[in-house]
């Protein structure tokens, strides 16, 4: 697993050749690329890593929640 930001998928963005999702990251929505996985297909409350605004890979909740530990370890506290 490569060092991301843990997210769960709200729902695809309308457009942009359905190559956009928008993203809940600790309660902060933003768009992130879906570019980079090999099948853009994501659902809503599916769990993704993010790093430099694409989704670079689909986690479950158990990874989603070690990455974040992970960041926390390294200074980043959890807001929500």
């Amino acid at each position: 697993m490569c060092l991301g930001i843990p997210g769960r998928v709200v729902r695809v963005l309308e457009g942009n050749a359905g190559m956009l999702a928008l993203v809940d990251v600790l309660g902060a929505e933003r768009p992130v690329n879906l570019g980079m996985l090999e099948d853009m297909a994501v659902e809503p409350g599916e769990w993704v890593l993010i790093h430099m605004g694409f989704v670079v890979e689909r986690v479950d909740a158990a990874a989603a929640e070690k990455a974040m530990t992970g960041l926390e370890l390294m200074g980043r506290e959890r807001d929500g």
